[in-house]
């Protein structure tokens, strides 16, 4: 059974593609409807080229999208909804990377993205601060969710499943579903 049927979600990984203990992994192994983007290189992230193939992604399937994306996916589920947000029912942004890490501020949008967006950060996370991520949630009309220390969110933390995460996902699912539907009347 679907998760989300009304939903096409998609898995936006990071850098090497979030290995098997990885949260997005054990998702996507639990929730076969989930599908992947595919990147020609996960060790050199180009962030038009990812952004690109996301829209391709985006666009294979005419229900609306549910993103999850996280760390330099973040940037390119952003990327992505900033040049072109129709059919993005909602993103959740977890962990995302310092976009001056990768030089890439000047492609990111500066104001709130076009759809509903939950960004989760953690205290210690060495690839974005806390404030960073807290200036980027703003800019990006992010709801944030500071969820400890929990370093980059990924398979290092020792998630497993990682079920507030899932929580999380229906809540922006929940949150898509309403905005539609406010839409719509």
């Amino acid at each position: 059974m679907e998760l989300f049927p009304e939903f096409q979600v998609i898995i936006v990984p990071g850098l090497h593609n979030s290995g098997p203990g990885h949260w997005q992994t054990r998702w996507q192994q639990r929730h076969s409807e989930f599908v992947r983007v595919r990147q020609d290189d996960w060790d050199h992230p180009y962030l038009p080229a990812w952004s690109a193939r996301l829209d391709q992604l985006r666009r294979a399937d005419p229900r609306p999208v549910l993103l999850i994306a996280h760390s330099f996916g973040c940037l390119t589920a952003a990327h992505s909804i900033a040049r072109d947000s129709r059919g993005v029912a909602g993103a959740l942004l977890v962990a995302p990377a310092d976009p001056d890490k990768f030089g890439v501020v000047h492609l990111l949008p500066a104001l709130a993205l076009d759809c509903p967006t939950i960004m989760v950060s953690s205290a210690n996370d060495p690839w974005m601060t806390a404030g960073k991520a807290a200036l980027w949630a703003r800019r990006w009309g992010s709801e944030l969710i500071e969820a400890g220390p929990l370093g980059h969110i990924n398979a290092e933390s020792g998630l497993g499943d990682w079920q507030n995460g899932l929580d999380y996902l229906h809540d922006l699912a929940e949150l898509a579903h309403n905005t539609s539907l406010a839409i719509s009347t």
